[in-house]
């Protein structure tokens, strides 16, 4: 390829990447919105140039953002620019959905975990500690409202307090958490995109078909006779032990959902019931324990393997 097509693309990548930024940091509302976009454009360079050019073009808005919004360019063009060159280059090499899904994941949370160890070292500043003090005075403002309207919001506070003093110890679950979903928001904006432009991409297979590894069930049985034995608090076990149930809990769930649309589908009904449940067990999360359990009996006794050889 000659060099100033790409000079010249790269140029419109970086200047769509700091219009997006300028955007996210200054514009409250529309922000929220445009910070899921603004990995798209390396993803879009690094995919058609590869790897090379992309972390050229990631190094660069480094620069650039450090010239016009100060040192906060470091960790937002650490975020968003690795995670969009890790990405572009999977969709480069042609990888499958979920391989992709974990190349960004993983970028997005060594990207978090980064910004939280260098937020302590360097500022001193413990970004937990201050969510948690949002928190605490958000629920303290709603604290004589709960109380007047009865003990079982009484007890919802009480959980809420315990919750938000919980943060510290599952930081770990909540990066992990946060950095799959970002990248899956991101995965799906990409890929969307680039069909339109008539890119090919692999598509993630329809959740009916999605299935975590078996092992996880042995995960989720040896987590949950820890916490039914009981674990000291303060301990390192304690810790693994609070980061992975929800995260175990989180597993199950999405199988759950799997199989609820597999059913519904080898059933041959519409798509719109399972849509209205999972629509239902968010507003009412007592549902959410019901899909809980579906995933690990589905993970644990193969049903969508034996629903398909009954056919």
């Amino acid at each position: 390829m000659e060099q100033s097509p790409l000079i010249k693309d790269g140029a419109i990548h970086l200047g769509i990447y700091i219009l997006l930024m300028i955007m996210t940091l200054w514009l409250p509302v529309a922000g929220l919105i445009s910070l899921f976009f603004l990995a798209i454009p390396f993803i879009f360079f690094t995919k058609k140039h590869g790897l090379k050019a992309g972390i050229t073009l990631a190094t660069l808005s480094f620069f650039l953002l450090f010239i016009i919004i100060g040192p906060i360019a470091l960790p937002l063009s650490f975020t968003f620019a690795a995670s969009g060159v890790v990405i572009g280059e999977g969709y480069r090499r042609n990888r499958e959905a979920f391989a992709v899904l974990l190349g960004g994941s993983l970028s997005f949370i060594t990207a978090f975990i980064l910004i939280y160890v260098g937020s302590i070292l360097i500022l001193d500043v413990n970004p937990i500690e201050g969510f948690q003090d949002v928190m605490m005075e958000s629920t303290e403002m709603t604290e004589d409202l709960l109380v007047v309207m009865g003990d079982e919001q009484g007890e919802a506070l009480e959980m809420a307090h315990e919750f938000i003093d919980g943060l510290v110890v599952i930081a770990p679950t909540l990066m992990i958490i946060v950095g799959v979903i970002f990248a899956f928001i991101v995965q799906i904006i990409a890929g969307a995109l680039l069909r339109k432009k008539h890119r090919d991409v692999n598509r993630f297979p329809p959740l009916r078909e999605w299935s975590f590894p078996k092992a996880f069930i042995w995960y989720y049985l040896l987590t949950y006779l820890f916490i039914l034995i009981g674990v000291d608090e303060g301990t390192a076990l304690h810790t693994v032990v609070a980061n992975l149930r929800p995260i175990l809990d989180v597993v199950m769930v999405i199988q759950g959902l799997a199989l609820m649309f597999f059913y519904f589908h080898f059933k041959r009904w519409s798509i719109v019931i399972p849509v209205i449940l999972v629509v239902i067990s968010f507003l009412f999360p007592i549902f959410l324990h019901i899909l809980r359990i579906l995933g690990i009996i589905d993970l644990g006794f193969d049903l969508r393997k034996r629903m398909n050889a009954q056919k």
